[in-house]
């Protein structure tokens, strides 16, 4: 009795420890990225001590004091209306290394993916052109029709910008492919550390602090400014920081939020610079739960009468379902309610060309019809069960 209890601890005991192995293993390649191994670069930044970077204000994860084993464990036993797009999204393609670099122009990449052509430098935010935005290819997939580009069908790259390390944001297929097309990357502090895993090479490296500046010519600077969020692409969290920007040429200024939940921050951002011809607002993946890292449609209203934007770009919408509402709420909620917002909203389909005006024109509501079509088929399928 004792022997086979012995050897049944044993057993248990080795599976225990191949799967700490295992683990160890998986969190060790390369797609994870770097933890910084000094702090000497964050010494001025204010917001960087007992050895994590925070926020301006008290900013918890979870509203709740849950965890994220916990609250992923509650999503997969509650019911979601609509997550995913019953049917492909309509997206454009056109070539990319065809456009006028003479011509200001925006296209949206889906999500918070963004590529810019703005005073002659071709500028690309948080590129995602992965088919999921996880580190398993299983989860977080991308919507059916949302990935039309590839990083073959970019030009060279001026400027990398990103916003954080997440996996939604940075993504490691997606930079190292595009790797020998990029000159230059600015980050927030620490997230060099990721890139220089990579064998990306140091002098093409940013990383800047909130509120500080890199002049990319005599027409064009990017301001890495506040945002209120968190970072980490493993169990350690916030050991890079996190960021918005503001692109600014003598023509046009162009403000991305990064992920961010609402704060004063908006505000202060909008009194330095305005008005800002067009706000790239986080809008989506909204939850209560962790309403303090990401904003729902009417803060993203609010927050871009407080940066006196004159175009709203809504943001972190229409690629990927990363939390429990429709797919299409977001879009939704907002055209209901900017007009009585005063926000001029723009809502291109992904990879549509915009050329940058004070008044870029109004878009399409293109979400409308497969979302019409999804309503109509759970409709379909209800009758039919009854």
């Amino acid at each position: 009795m004792k022997r086979r209890t012995a050897f049944v601890l044993s057993g248990i005991g080795l599976a225990v420890a191949a799967c700490f192995t295992g683990v160890y293993r998986f969190l060790r390649q390369p797609k994870f990225g770097a933890l910084p191994t000094s702090f000497e670069s964050f010494k001025n930044c204010s917001h960087f001590y007992d050895g994590i970077f925070h926020n301006t204000l008290p900013t918890p994860v979870l509203t709740d004091n849950s965890t994220f084993i916990k609250a992923f464990a509650r999503s997969m036993v509650t019911d979601k209306i609509d997550p995913v797009p019953s049917t492909a999204l309509p997206s454009a393609k056109v070539d990319l290394k065809q456009l006028r670099l003479d011509i200001d122009t925006i296209i949206w990449l889906g999500h918070s993916s963004f590529y810019i052509q703005l005073a002659g430098k071709r500028i690309l935010i948080d590129p995602v052109l992965s088919p999921y935005a996880s580190p398993v290819s299983f989860s977080t997939k991308a919507f059916e029709g949302t990935t039309p580009y590839r990083p073959a069908d970019f030009p060279t790259i001026d400027l990398l910008v990103i916003s954080h390390d997440h996996w939604d944001h940075l993504d490691y297929p997606t930079v190292m492919a595009l790797k020998g097309k990029i000159h230059h990357i600015v980050c927030p502090l620490g997230t060099d550390s990721h890139f220089l895993r990579w064998g990306f090479k140091k002098e093409t490296l940013h990383a800047l602090d909130w509120n500080e500046t890199l002049k990319l010519s005599n027409n064009l600077a990017i301001h890495a400014l506040e945002a209120r969020h968190y970072s980490g692409r493993n169990l350690n969290q916030n050991k890079s920081f996190w960021a918005s920007y503001l692109l600014q040429s003598k023509n046009y200024k162009i403000f991305f939020s990064g992920d961010s939940g609402y704060s004063p921050h908006f505000k202060e951002i909008g009194n330095r610079f305005a008005p800002i011809d067009l706000v790239l607002l986080d809008s989506g993946q909204y939850n209560d739960r962790w309403r303090y890292i990401h904003m729902n449609p009417d803060e993203a209203l609010q927050a871009a009468q407080d940066l006196k934007a004159l175009n709203f770009l809504p943001a972190h919408i229409g690629k990927f379902s990363l939390s429990m509402h429709p797919w299409y709420e977001p879009f939704v909620w907002l055209t209901q309610k900017a007009t009585q917002a005063n926000v001029r909203l723009i809502t291109p389909e992904i990879g549509q060309p915009l050329q940058l005006s004070k008044r870029i024109p109004a878009q399409t509501q293109w979400w409308t019809v497969a979302m019409q079509k999804q309503k109509n088929e759970q409709s379909e399928n209800f009758h039919s069960k009854t």
